[in-house]
């Protein structure tokens, strides 16, 4: 598209991203909202992935079954426990138990490896009201923008969705066979949402709710395997966390993770490298840009 801008290091480096300074309370923190009882591993390349981009201080709420799980294989994490189905899925009550959490984050994602539709979306509806943001909807938690495109109008920009194109259609009530224009759809759900939407794919395109649009053709086949949108989502909200505006982190985030990509092509192969290696990429990729 004409109007796009094309993502490259140059524009990064005229765009660069908020200089952490301190200790881990001045890089922000981040609260990872997901899994369940046979998904947990969503909720962990996520939260690396938000370490990874930067981010100070890692909270994790997951499915009380896993968490404890959670808490050995994220050492660097607060884990709190939620109250699930008897399917494993978080519940919609549990919103009440990790609000305090949630609205003293930096940056909140919420998604990764949920289950369950009906709960989840109202768990979202329970807790979306009380926070302030920044927040980034991933997966299974695009469910309350289905269910209601102004949720995030009162976040007034400050939220970023992350949706695969099938995603994307069902964000928009449409049959992912008949998206026949995905970019005119993101742009679509981003003014409908109030909120920037980074649609990952062979392209990635990012599209701000002021009508800006981006993309990046970094990446490959490689990068379309398991786990590696829960990275992604990752990567925007660790940037967000550490004080990056959301129009900034989606763009910033298309591109980290495809160099990723393209890096363990060269190292591992052009397929068959995995979504767990990805996170130790990312600043790897940052200190080239910044070069």
């Amino acid at each position: 598209m004409a109007d796009a801008v094309l993502v490259t290091p140059q524009v990064l480096r005229g765009w660069p991203l908020p200089e952490p300074t301190g200790g881990k309370e001045d890089r922000g923190s981040i609260l990872v909202i997901g899994g369940s009882a046979e998904t947990l591993g969503a909720v962990q390349l996520a939260a690396e992935a938000a370490l990874r981009a930067g981010a100070g201080k890692l909270q994790v709420a997951t499915a009380a079954s896993v968490a404890p799980f959670a808490a050995t294989a994220l050492p660097e994490a607060l884990v709190r426990r939620l109250p699930e189905t008897p399917r494993g899925a978080i519940r919609a009550d549990a919103a009440g138990e990790v609000r305090d959490l949630a609205e003293s984050a930096s940056a909140v994602l919420i998604g990764p490896g949920m289950v369950d539709t009906e709960e989840t979306q109202a768990f979202g509806a329970a807790l979306l009201p009380s926070l302030p943001g920044p927040l980034v909807l991933d997966a299974l938690g695009l469910a309350c923008v289905t269910a209601d495109a102004g949720c995030l109008v009162h976040l007034g920009g400050r939220a970023v969705l992350t949706p695969n194109p099938a995603e994307l259609a069902l964000s928009l009530h449409r049959d992912p066979d008949d998206l026949d224009d995905p970019v005119a759809a993101a742009r679509e759900l981003a003014d409908r949402a109030q909120a920037t939407v980074g649609l990952g794919g062979a392209t990635s395109w990012v599209a701000a709710p002021d009508g800006r649009l981006w993309r990046d053709e970094s990446g490959g086949a490689g990068l379309g395997v398991s786990g590696s949108g829960d990275v992604r989502a990752g990567i925007v909200a660790g940037l967000l966390a550490r004080g990056a505006d959301p129009v900034q982190a989606a763009v910033w985030t298309a591109h980290l993770h495809g160099r990723a990509g393209e890096r363990l092509a060269g190292a591992v192969g052009r397929l068959g490298f995995l979504a767990r290696e990805l996170p130790a990429e990312i600043p790897r990729v940052v200190a080239e840009i910044e070069l």
